[in-house]
């Protein structure tokens, strides 16, 4: 799959990436996003956003890949001290208008940027945490369901190889195969025959070296919407931070909203309006 861009397929509910850390082919076609077939993914512009972060603006951000360096396990990343000071400060200049947008659980957010304690959506909006500290969990029995049929299969296959990492978040289920990228048709195999049997109650979504499982009615652009008919963020131009496809869902909505969409990384196809290369350039823009 190295050097793909990003296809939708239909019959399986697959979003695929683009092999963004091993660079992209000069093919521009475009391919619809999973949860808003209106929109279009196009490679990803090259223009910078706006130089400043509008003071008026609700902020979204992704974690890993976004606001910190993905590691090769997700309990080895590094969060540098300052990184929670400045979420803190641009929340502050908002009136608590910023939210963390990530498939990590809420209570690894909260460990890893403490002190900071803001709004969240953990699992891709699974959990929700409002600006007031109210929470909204999904709860879907069907879903619940295969996810109990798929995680022993997933496991499983971990334990095949000591290098694969079963992550299993409670409300969603992944595979990590980063220390085996050898193993990633046989794995994305793996993983499209078990959503065929659970496409009605399940999301497959492929991301860098993981295959991750979520209800089929939970995603990230769906949990920004949600924030954006609430206090603080009602009323505010949308910005979104993110770099994986995980974050195609979230692009999709800020753009039906003409908001900023940032994408971290090499360009590939994309729903985001705007790009910066990585990291540090997401940390130099937000500060």
């Amino acid at each position: 799959m190295a050097g793909s861009q990003a296809s939708f397929s239909k019959d399986l509910g697959v979003v695929e990436e683009s092999r963004a850390d091993q660079g992209v082919t000069g093919n521009s076609g475009v391919a619809e996003c999973a949860a808003h077939k209106d929109a279009f993914l196009t490679i990803g512009e090259s223009a910078a956003p706006p130089p400043r972060l509008d003071p008026h603006s609700a902020v979204f951000l992704d974690v890993d890949g976004t606001l910190i360096e993905i590691a090769a396990r997700p309990e080895l990343v590094q969060v540098p001290r300052e990184v929670p000071m400045l979420i803190a400060r641009v929340s502050e200049e908002r009136e608590g208008a910023l939210a963390l947008i990530s498939g990590r659980p809420l209570a690894e957010l909260d460990r890893l940027f403490q002190p900071w304690r803001g709004a969240a959506a953990g699992l891709h909006g699974v959990e929700r945490r409002r600006a007031d500290g109210t929470l909204h969990c999904v709860h879907e029995s069907a879903a619940k369901a295969a996810l109990d049929r798929i995680r022993p299969k997933l496991a499983t296959l971990a334990r095949s190889d000591s290098r694969l990492i079963f992550e299993d978040k409670g409300g969603t289920v992944a595979l990590h195969y980063r220390a085996a990228p050898e193993r990633e048709a046989e794995i994305r195999a793996c993983a499209e025959a078990l959503q065929r049997d659970a496409a009605t109650q399940l999301r497959l979504i492929v991301g860098k070296m993981v295959v991750e499982f979520q209800p089929l009615h939970v995603n990230k652009g769906l949990a920004i919407a949600a924030f954006l008919g609430e206090p603080p963020f009602l009323g505010r131009h949308p910005v979104f931070v993110g770099d994986d496809t995980t974050d195609e869902d979230g692009f999709a909505e800020i753009r039906r909203r003409g908001g900023v969409g940032v994408r971290v990384g090499p360009p590939r196809a994309t729903a985001a309006t705007h790009s910066l290369p990585s990291v540090a350039a997401v940390l130099a823009w937000l500060g």
